[in-house]
């Protein structure tokens, strides 16, 4: 594939994954059930969102997704620095998915002392009865892996994506700028002008091209008059002629 055509899938990615971090974040991750000689015997579940679990990914998830903009408008060795920070954060974003995962039981210490007012790792592994995981840290997990795959692919072929050109806008602007300027013209100059062309012969009411030839005529006419009238010849008569 051509590496000048990958920018946009890059972004996307780079948007995807960022996406799922930070959605990932705010899911619940654990269903958390303590033991009963904690709770009064209640027995009931306990959800242990990804905030509480791997707090880290909400910034990760944000920073991924400040890096969509820079990507964006970023030139060549801008982009290879862009692309070495988004492997970086999506080797962040696995690393931390994966600790919660592979240790439960440490990811909801925190739940557990919200609950029982325990504190401590040792303590709360202890009043943990059972910790089911859902599919939210392999979510957080994909998205980690779509910031590497992005940021690699910046690495690879940033330095040859097509760059932004102001070209097209500035020859706008200055073609607006140009209609603007005449129509902010005074309403008693655009009557001048358009006095001085019926002075000219010209009628507004006519196409353009068809007034320049008719202002060529006129302007042709008064030409040959006025060379007959400075010819002395044409107005001497033949008896001053004589004298």
């Amino acid at each position: 594939m051509n590496p000048a055509r990958m920018k946009l899938p890059a972004i996307v990615a780079t948007v995807v994954g960022a996406g799922l971090v930070l959605l990932s974040w705010s899911q619940t991750w654990f269903d958390l059930l303590i033991e009963a000689s904690a709770t009064g015997g209640t027995g009931e579940p306990i959800a242990v969102t990804g905030s509480i679990a791997s707090p880290a990914l909400a910034a990760l998830g944000l920073a991924g997704l400040a890096l969509v903009a820079a990507l964006a408008i970023a030139g060549p060795g801008i982009r290879f620095v862009l692309g070495v920070l988004e492997v970086l954060l999506g080797g962040c974003v696995l690393l931390a998915a994966s600790l919660s995962l592979s240790d439960p039981v440490a990811s909801v210490s925190r739940a557990v002392t919200d609950a029982t007012g325990v504190a401590g790792a040792a303590p709360t592994a202890e009043l943990v009865a059972s910790v089911t995981a859902t599919v939210w840290p392999v979510l957080a997990i994909i998205g980690g892996a779509l910031l590497v795959l992005a940021g690699l692919v910046v690495l690879l072929t940033g330095a040859r994506w097509p760059a932004s050109s102001r070209r097209y806008s500035d020859s706008r602007m200055a073609a607006d700028g140009t209609a603007a300027a005449a129509a902010e013209r005074p309403a008693s100059d655009r009557a001048i002008d358009d006095w001085d062309g019926l002075s000219r012969g010209d009628d507004p009411t006519d196409d353009p091209t068809r007034d320049e030839s008719a202002a060529a005529s006129a302007d042709a006419n008064d030409d040959s008059t006025d060379h007959r009238d400075a010819d002395p010849s044409d107005d001497e008569s033949p008896s001053d002629a004589n004298r």
